[in-house]
């Protein structure tokens, strides 16, 4: 069973060359225009030289990033993790959530 499938935001995972080897629906809708998978593809053709470095950085690194965009007057938050295998980065996964315009925040 594919828990993330059908989550409700776009999960994409990449290797540490920047080949694509996951992409949910949500993802396979946002990044492409007819909802195909880019699985197999490299990413960093898709990327500004400012966005490789950083997605080589956190790799070497084992850093995260996360930010807030707005495109189409749709908010979403972006998370940029590295992932592992025993201890060993292996790539990257980047989950991009769907903000609402109201958002409750608790002090906890």
């Amino acid at each position: 069973m594919d828990w993330a499938e059908q989550l409700h935001c776009a999960i994409t995972v990449c290797d540490n060359e920047g080949t694509i080897i996951y992409m949910n629906e949500r993802s396979r809708l946002t990044f492409s225009k007819d909802g195909a998978s880019m699985v197999g593809q490299n990413l960093f053709p898709c990327h500004q030289e400012r966005s490789r470095q950083m997605i080589r950085h956190m790799m070497e690194s084992d850093t995260t990033n996360c930010y807030t965009i707005s495109k189409n007057g749709v908010r979403k938050m972006i998370f940029q993790s590295p992932w592992k295998v025993d201890g060993q980065v292996k790539g990257m996964v980047e989950i991009s959530i769907v903000l609402p315009d109201e958002m409750p925040h608790y002090d906890r």
